[in-house]
């Protein structure tokens, strides 16, 4: 068995789904559902014996203790995190307490169970930490992609939080010998996102004839990863990846944020014409947000190398399969 924590979050729930329809062993699956969480995504996956919900708190550190002393997870999947940037500017508190608090209870729950397993399954057991490329900081247009090398510089409350976890993971490899891999992903979009996010909300508020809100100058620059290709790297990573190394997991496609938006009024101009014409009209440029990274980009060199992952989808093929998906979901619920 392994035991995900936010195993109902956007990338989390993706991840239980895949590892399961891939016919991979059972899934212990921990998740506290806050408003990021949802049960709707697990919802395939009622009846089936190889998947347990607990609904639980990452910092309940009587309650994690007591599920792996019952199920014995070979492997802990670390996906539980407070992860939207605006939410973390007004409320940053609340990001401290999940990704920093949560992780170390996490950690001290993992090592003490560790240590009771016999010498071979500690030697096969893994603690991966799934983390962001917004704890390297802003890129300059000229500047070179982020590599696992570069240097941390956080600069909201989320990334700052996600930081501080990251360097308690390498700690605990570092001190402890806990055998732990981080991985960070780039800009996730596929299925089941939080509707607070670029895609799903440029979706949903051009379907209702609302603006489309961009900060700023709408130029920040992301690299785009589908949900799907950051899934299959991270089934690669438990697989084989190296304990207490890092893996940068990205899509490599960089868009701005007003290329998404305008590729995302292409699609639904072909998909669901509106009357008015274009849903480009709607795309309307809003104060930026305090401290907004201008740009991020990652190379993958390493996760390629090493372990040969690479990512499958363009940007295109993978809005193509997110577009729809979306457009099914608002439709079957009017």
């Amino acid at each position: 068995m392994i035991f995900v924590t936010g195993g109902a979050g956007f990338i989390g729930s993706n991840f239980v789904r895949a590892w399961l329809a891939g016919g991979q062993e059972p899934v212990l699956n921990l998740d506290a559902l806050t408003y990021a969480g949802s049960v709707e995504p697990l919802a395939t996956l009622q009846g089936d014996a190889r998947h347990t919900f607990v609904h639980g708190d990452i910092c309940d550190a009587s309650l994690v203790a007591r599920l792996l002393a019952q199920h014995r997870p070979r492997a802990i999947v670390h996906f539980a995190a407070e992860s939207h940037v605006d939410r973390s500017i007004d409320g940053p508190g609340a990001f401290v307490h999940t990704n920093v608090q949560g992780t170390l209870s996490l950690l001290e729950a993992a090592r003490a169970y560790w240590l009771t397993l016999g010498e071979a399954d500690r030697a096969a057991f893994r603690f991966l930490h799934i983390s962001t490329d917004e704890v390297y900081g802003s890129l300059d247009p000229a500047e070179p992609p982020f590599t696992e090398d570069s240097r941390y510089a956080p600069n909201s409350p989320y990334s700052a939080s996600k930081a501080a976890a990251d360097h308690l993971v390498r700690a605990w490899h570092h001190t402890y010998r806990l055998p732990v891999l981080t991985t960070h992903c780039s800009n996730n979009y596929g299925p089941f996102q939080h509707h607070e996010k670029l895609i799903p909300r440029l979706i949903g508020n051009a379907l209702a004839g609302k603006p489309l809100p961009l900060y700023g100058d709408g130029r920040n620059v992301r690299d785009w990863l589908h949900v799907q290709d950051h899934v299959a790297a991270l089934h690669t990573v438990l697989a084989r990846g190296v304990p207490g190394r890092t893996y940068n997991i990205g899509g490599e496609c960089e868009k701005s944020n007003l290329e998404v938006a305008r590729a995302v009024c292409a699609l639904l101009d072909e998909l669901a014409p509106a009357a008015a014409g274009s849903y480009e009209r709607l795309i309307a440029f809003v104060p930026d947000r305090p401290g907004h990274d201008r740009r991020y980009a990652m190379d993958i060199t390493k996760i390629r190398t090493e372990l040969g992952w690479r990512p499958m989808e363009t940007f295109a093929s993978g809005l193509r399969k997110t577009v729809p998906w979306y457009l099914d979901r608002l439709r079957s619920r009017s």
